[in-house]
């Protein structure tokens, strides 16, 4: 009885999880680092060499130990390529930002002067 007691404290408690909020589909999603970059390739190479090997885990466990094997001057393209999808990312979520929020405030109306426009609105209609 006492398990009983304590799913139902469980249950409870994930009840109340289930309520996440929804993603934004128009999101940008995160740039993958260097080495899910080096992956990218390395999937395609590995495939090219091992046609009959369709495990997932064999191909990242090959890749994973290609990767630590690798010096940083191997690695240096891979990194850059990654911080290359990193500033385009920075920049698009800079913009994703700015739309939710209503837009840059350097588009020639300030949110002041927006707030006055819709206080002399309000005094007019008052009178």
């Amino acid at each position: 009885m006492k398990a009983r007691s304590r799913s139902s404290n469980a249950d409870s408690r994930l009840s109340v999880r289930k309520t996440k909020a929804e993603k934004d589909p128009n999101k940008p999603k995160r740039p993958p680092s260097a080495f899910f970059v080096f992956m990218e390739q390395f999937r395609k190479d590995y495939k090219e060499k091992h046609p009959n090997v369709k495990q997932v885990s064999v191909i990242g466990k090959a890749g994973g130990d290609k990767w630590k094997s690798m010096s940083d001057a191997d690695k240096a393209p891979f990194v850059a390529k990654a911080e290359k999808l990193k500033a385009e990312y920075t920049k698009k979520i800079d913009a994703y930002n700015n739309k939710q929020a209503g837009g840059p405030a350097t588009s020639g109306d300030s949110d002041k002067s927006k707030s006055e426009v819709n206080d002399e609105d309000e005094g007019s209609g008052d009178e």
